[in-house]
């Protein structure tokens, strides 16, 4: 091997590992968003890259979704348990909230608002014997 070789193929490396890097930072959670369901049907998609407020009144019911730098939460229900309040701020792709009283999910959508790999639609949900 001669000393250019071994150059080049440093090069290469190092070229590749800062591209690598470069799409990991740039991807990040902004295109992410957060989908509301209430008692299975969809209220509403909204980007978590935008900071804003979202109250969904059915009813006789109150929830207050609140996002802020890129994460939602639950500021305000009226619920009788609160439970949904405390727990805390969301912005993975498994993450969600729910408010069982409510019958409200809020969940992570990817970017292109998908829950679900195509693939992984077709697998079982159960298996039984």
């Amino acid at each position: 091997m001669k000393k250019n070789d071994v150059i080049l193929g440093g090069g290469i490396l190092i070229a590749a590992l800062l591209l690598f890097l470069v799409m990991h930072l740039t991807r990040g959670e902004e295109g992410n968003q957060i989908q509301i369901t209430v008692d299975g049907n969809v209220y509403g998609t909204y980007s978590l890259a935008k900071d804003q407020v979202i109250e969904v009144k059915e009813k006789d019911f109150y929830n207050c979704i609140r996002i802020q730098d890129g994460k939602a939460y639950m500021e305000e229900a009226n619920c009788p348990d609160g439970y949904c309040e405390e727990q805390g701020k969301i912005s993975g792709r498994t993450q969600t909230i729910v408010c069982l009283p409510h019958k409200l999910v809020v969940e992570v959508l990817d970017a292109e608002g998908l829950e679900n790999d195509s693939a992984s639609e077709q697998l079982p949900d159960t298996i039984s014997k």
